[in-house]
Protein backbone atom coordinates (compact mmCIF):
# COMPACT_ATOMS: atom_id res chain seq x y z
CA UNK A 1 0.00 0.00 0.00
CA UNK A 2 2.75 2.46 0.89
CA UNK A 3 4.58 1.64 -2.34
CA UNK A 4 1.47 2.41 -4.37
CA UNK A 5 0.98 5.70 -2.53
CA UNK A 6 4.57 6.78 -3.15
CA UNK A 7 4.26 5.92 -6.83
CA UNK A 8 1.00 7.83 -7.21
CA UNK A 9 2.42 10.93 -5.54
CA UNK A 10 5.35 11.36 -7.90
CA UNK A 11 3.43 12.64 -10.95
CA UNK A 12 1.78 15.31 -8.81
CA UNK A 13 5.15 16.58 -7.57
CA UNK A 14 7.08 16.41 -10.87
CA UNK A 15 5.19 19.10 -12.80
CA UNK A 16 5.55 21.61 -9.97
CA UNK A 17 9.24 20.92 -9.63
CA UNK A 18 9.82 20.91 -13.37
CA UNK A 19 7.79 24.01 -14.27
CA UNK A 20 10.43 26.58 -13.23
CA UNK A 21 13.12 24.58 -15.02
CA UNK A 22 10.99 24.34 -18.15
CA UNK A 23 10.40 28.08 -18.10
CA UNK A 24 14.10 28.79 -17.64
CA UNK A 25 14.80 26.53 -20.59
CA UNK A 26 12.25 28.40 -22.70
CA UNK A 27 13.83 31.74 -21.73
CA UNK A 28 17.30 30.41 -22.59
CA UNK A 29 16.04 29.19 -25.95
CA UNK A 30 14.44 32.54 -26.76
CA UNK A 31 17.62 34.39 -25.81
CA UNK A 32 19.65 32.09 -28.05
CA UNK A 33 17.31 32.72 -30.98
CA UNK A 34 17.23 36.48 -30.48
CA UNK A 35 20.97 36.90 -29.96
CA UNK A 36 22.03 34.58 -32.77
CA UNK A 37 20.38 36.48 -35.62
CA UNK A 38 22.13 39.45 -37.21
CA UNK A 39 18.92 41.48 -37.45
CA UNK A 40 18.94 41.90 -33.66
CA UNK A 41 22.37 43.49 -33.64
CA UNK A 42 21.70 45.59 -36.74
CA UNK A 43 18.50 46.87 -35.13
CA UNK A 44 20.38 47.76 -31.94
CA UNK A 45 23.02 49.56 -33.98
CA UNK A 46 20.33 51.43 -35.90
CA UNK A 47 18.76 52.49 -32.61
CA UNK A 48 22.10 53.86 -31.39
CA UNK A 49 22.61 55.81 -34.61
CA UNK A 50 19.09 57.26 -34.52
CA UNK A 51 19.48 58.26 -30.87
CA UNK A 52 22.87 59.83 -31.61
CA UNK A 53 21.45 61.85 -34.49
CA UNK A 54 18.19 62.81 -32.76
CA UNK A 55 19.77 63.93 -29.50
CA UNK A 56 22.43 65.90 -31.34
CA UNK A 57 19.92 67.57 -33.64
CA UNK A 58 17.51 68.52 -30.85
CA UNK A 59 20.36 69.89 -28.76
CA UNK A 60 21.48 72.02 -31.73
CA UNK A 61 17.93 73.37 -32.07
CA UNK A 62 17.94 74.44 -28.41
CA UNK A 63 21.31 76.17 -28.72
CA UNK A 64 20.29 77.90 -31.96
CA UNK A 65 16.96 79.09 -30.54
CA UNK A 66 18.75 80.70 -27.61
CA UNK A 67 21.36 82.46 -29.75
CA UNK A 68 19.40 83.65 -32.80
CA UNK A 69 17.93 87.13 -33.27
CA UNK A 70 14.36 86.12 -32.38
CA UNK A 71 13.82 86.30 -28.59
CA UNK A 72 10.36 84.75 -28.95
CA UNK A 73 11.77 81.24 -29.38
CA UNK A 74 14.37 81.36 -26.60
CA UNK A 75 14.03 78.24 -24.47
CA UNK A 76 16.63 79.12 -21.89
CA UNK A 77 18.56 76.42 -20.07
CA UNK A 78 17.09 72.94 -20.55
CA UNK A 79 18.01 69.65 -18.94
CA UNK A 80 19.81 66.94 -20.86
CA UNK A 81 17.02 64.59 -19.79
CA UNK A 82 14.40 66.64 -21.62
CA UNK A 83 16.40 66.40 -24.86
CA UNK A 84 16.84 62.68 -24.28
CA UNK A 85 13.11 62.15 -23.76
CA UNK A 86 12.24 64.11 -26.92
CA UNK A 87 14.71 61.92 -28.84
CA UNK A 88 12.79 58.79 -27.86
CA UNK A 89 9.85 59.81 -30.05
CA UNK A 90 11.85 58.82 -33.11
CA UNK A 91 14.13 56.17 -31.62
CA UNK A 92 11.28 54.04 -30.27
CA UNK A 93 10.24 52.96 -33.76
CA UNK A 94 13.60 51.32 -34.28
CA UNK A 95 13.61 49.63 -30.88
CA UNK A 96 10.10 48.19 -31.15
CA UNK A 97 11.29 46.29 -34.24
CA UNK A 98 13.08 43.96 -31.81
CA UNK A 99 9.78 43.09 -30.18
CA UNK A 100 7.79 42.42 -33.31
CA UNK A 101 10.60 40.52 -35.09
CA UNK A 102 11.03 38.25 -32.07
CA UNK A 103 7.73 36.60 -33.03
CA UNK A 104 6.80 37.59 -36.60
CA UNK A 105 10.13 36.35 -38.01
CA UNK A 106 9.27 32.87 -36.73
CA UNK A 107 5.89 32.92 -38.44
CA UNK A 108 7.51 34.06 -41.68
CA UNK A 109 10.21 31.37 -41.61
CA UNK A 110 8.00 28.63 -40.20
CA UNK A 111 10.32 28.01 -37.23
CA UNK A 112 7.41 28.74 -34.89
CA UNK A 113 6.34 25.12 -35.47
CA UNK A 114 9.63 23.87 -34.03
CA UNK A 115 9.34 26.30 -31.13
CA UNK A 116 5.88 25.05 -30.23
CA UNK A 117 6.93 21.41 -30.61
CA UNK A 118 9.76 21.97 -28.14
CA UNK A 119 7.53 24.02 -25.79
CA UNK A 120 3.89 23.04 -26.38
CA UNK A 121 2.55 25.59 -23.88
CA UNK A 122 1.67 28.68 -25.91
CA UNK A 123 1.54 30.80 -22.79
CA UNK A 124 5.00 29.70 -21.67
CA UNK A 125 6.48 30.45 -25.10
CA UNK A 126 4.98 33.92 -25.22
CA UNK A 127 5.94 34.71 -21.62
CA UNK A 128 9.52 33.58 -22.27
CA UNK A 129 9.64 35.80 -25.35
CA UNK A 130 8.24 38.69 -23.31
CA UNK A 131 10.89 38.27 -20.60
CA UNK A 132 13.73 38.18 -23.12
CA UNK A 133 12.33 41.06 -25.18
CA UNK A 134 11.69 43.17 -22.09
CA UNK A 135 15.16 42.62 -20.65
CA UNK A 136 16.93 43.19 -23.97
CA UNK A 137 15.03 46.38 -24.77
CA UNK A 138 15.50 47.64 -21.20
CA UNK A 139 19.27 47.17 -21.40
CA UNK A 140 19.31 48.68 -24.87
CA UNK A 141 17.25 51.58 -23.51
CA UNK A 142 19.87 52.23 -20.82
CA UNK A 143 22.56 52.25 -23.49
CA UNK A 144 20.52 54.54 -25.76
CA UNK A 145 19.82 56.88 -22.88
CA UNK A 146 23.49 57.07 -21.98
CA UNK A 147 24.46 57.78 -25.59
CA UNK A 148 21.78 60.45 -25.92
CA UNK A 149 22.94 62.19 -22.74
CA UNK A 150 26.60 62.07 -23.76
CA UNK A 151 25.79 63.56 -27.15
CA UNK A 152 23.38 66.25 -25.94
CA UNK A 153 25.42 67.63 -23.04
CA UNK A 154 28.38 69.10 -24.96
CA UNK A 155 26.17 70.31 -27.82
CA UNK A 156 23.90 72.21 -25.43
CA UNK A 157 26.90 73.91 -23.84
CA UNK A 158 25.85 76.75 -21.57
CA UNK A 159 22.20 76.14 -22.44
CA UNK A 160 22.11 72.69 -20.87
CA UNK A 161 22.18 71.29 -17.37
CA UNK A 162 22.69 67.67 -16.34
CA UNK A 163 21.94 67.08 -12.66
CA UNK A 164 23.19 63.57 -11.92
CA UNK A 165 20.10 62.23 -10.15
CA UNK A 166 17.67 63.70 -12.67
CA UNK A 167 19.65 62.54 -15.70
CA UNK A 168 20.01 58.99 -14.36
CA UNK A 169 16.30 58.94 -13.54
CA UNK A 170 15.43 60.03 -17.08
CA UNK A 171 17.71 57.36 -18.57
CA UNK A 172 16.05 54.65 -16.46
CA UNK A 173 12.59 55.99 -17.38
CA UNK A 174 13.50 55.80 -21.07
CA UNK A 175 14.66 52.19 -20.61
CA UNK A 176 11.41 51.24 -18.86
CA UNK A 177 9.34 52.91 -21.57
CA UNK A 178 11.21 51.14 -24.38
CA UNK A 179 10.95 47.78 -22.60
CA UNK A 180 7.17 48.10 -22.33
CA UNK A 181 6.89 49.27 -25.94
CA UNK A 182 8.94 46.23 -26.99
CA UNK A 183 6.60 43.89 -25.11
CA UNK A 184 3.59 45.67 -26.64
CA UNK A 185 5.06 45.04 -30.10
CA UNK A 186 5.66 41.38 -29.24
CA UNK A 187 2.07 40.81 -28.14
CA UNK A 188 0.63 42.47 -31.23
CA UNK A 189 3.06 40.50 -33.39
CA UNK A 190 1.84 37.25 -31.86
CA UNK A 191 -1.75 38.23 -32.61
CA UNK A 192 -1.25 39.60 -36.14
CA UNK A 193 1.66 37.33 -37.24
CA UNK A 194 2.81 39.82 -39.87
CA UNK A 195 5.60 42.35 -39.37
CA UNK A 196 3.91 44.81 -41.74
CA UNK A 197 0.50 44.53 -40.07
CA UNK A 198 2.06 44.77 -36.62
CA UNK A 199 4.08 47.86 -37.53
CA UNK A 200 0.97 49.47 -39.03
CA UNK A 201 -1.02 48.73 -35.87
CA UNK A 202 1.77 50.12 -33.70
CA UNK A 203 2.03 53.32 -35.72
CA UNK A 204 -1.73 53.78 -35.50
CA UNK A 205 -1.83 53.05 -31.77
CA UNK A 206 1.21 55.05 -30.75
CA UNK A 207 0.87 58.06 -33.02
CA UNK A 208 -1.81 58.32 -35.71
CA UNK A 209 -4.98 57.72 -33.67
CA UNK A 210 -3.94 59.81 -30.63
CA UNK A 211 -2.87 62.73 -32.84
CA UNK A 212 -6.16 62.52 -34.75
CA UNK A 213 -8.08 62.65 -31.49
CA UNK A 214 -6.06 65.60 -30.18
CA UNK A 215 -6.26 67.64 -33.40
CA UNK A 216 -9.77 69.10 -32.84
CA UNK A 217 -8.73 70.07 -29.28
CA UNK A 218 -12.02 68.84 -27.85
CA UNK A 219 -11.74 67.95 -24.16
CA UNK A 220 -13.45 64.56 -24.32
CA UNK A 221 -11.33 63.49 -27.30
CA UNK A 222 -8.18 64.68 -25.53
CA UNK A 223 -9.08 62.54 -22.52
CA UNK A 224 -9.52 59.51 -24.78
CA UNK A 225 -6.15 60.18 -26.40
CA UNK A 226 -4.54 60.37 -22.96
CA UNK A 227 -5.13 56.65 -22.36
CA UNK A 228 -3.33 55.52 -25.52
CA UNK A 229 0.08 53.97 -24.85
CA UNK A 230 2.23 56.55 -26.62
CA UNK A 231 0.55 59.50 -24.89
CA UNK A 232 0.51 57.73 -21.51
CA UNK A 233 4.18 56.87 -21.92
CA UNK A 234 4.93 60.49 -22.81
CA UNK A 235 3.29 61.69 -19.58
CA UNK A 236 5.33 59.12 -17.66
CA UNK A 237 8.61 60.20 -19.26
CA UNK A 238 7.91 63.89 -18.74
CA UNK A 239 6.96 63.39 -15.09
CA UNK A 240 3.66 65.17 -15.67
CA UNK A 241 1.05 65.79 -13.02
CA UNK A 242 -1.71 66.64 -15.50
CA UNK A 243 -3.96 65.14 -16.76
CA UNK A 244 -2.79 62.45 -14.31
CA UNK A 245 0.36 61.65 -12.31
CA UNK A 246 3.28 60.11 -14.18
CA UNK A 247 2.85 56.80 -12.35
CA UNK A 248 -0.62 56.50 -13.90
CA UNK A 249 0.94 56.94 -17.32
CA UNK A 250 3.34 54.09 -16.51
CA UNK A 251 0.49 51.86 -15.35
CA UNK A 252 -1.53 52.62 -18.49
CA UNK A 253 1.43 51.74 -20.69
CA UNK A 254 2.04 48.53 -18.71
CA UNK A 255 -1.65 47.71 -19.07
CA UNK A 256 -1.45 48.02 -22.85
CA UNK A 257 1.62 45.77 -22.90
CA UNK A 258 -0.12 43.17 -20.73
CA UNK A 259 -3.29 43.32 -22.82
CA UNK A 260 -1.29 42.78 -26.00
CA UNK A 261 0.28 39.65 -24.50
CA UNK A 262 -3.15 38.29 -23.55
CA UNK A 263 -4.36 38.99 -27.09
CA UNK A 264 -1.30 37.27 -28.53
CA UNK A 265 -1.73 34.26 -26.24
CA UNK A 266 -5.38 33.92 -27.25
CA UNK A 267 -4.43 34.05 -30.94
CA UNK A 268 -1.67 31.44 -30.46
CA UNK A 269 -4.04 29.07 -28.69
CA UNK A 270 -6.87 29.55 -31.17
CA UNK A 271 -4.93 29.14 -34.42
CA UNK A 272 -2.42 26.60 -35.65
CA UNK A 273 1.18 27.69 -36.12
Amino acid sequence: MSTQTDTDSRPAIAPAAGAPGAFRGAVAAEWTKLSSVRSTWWTALAGLLVMFASAGQLAIYVANDNTNDDPADDRGIVTVGSVLIDSVEMTQYVVLALGLLAITAEFTSGTIRTTLQCTPSRGRVLLAKAVVTGVVTFVLGLLLGGVGALVARPVLGEWGSAPAAGTIGDIVAVAIYLALIGVLALGLGAALRSAVLTLTALLATLMIVPLSLQEPDIDVLNRIADVFPGVAGGHFLAGDTEPYPSIVGLLLLAGWAGASLLLGRAALRRRDA
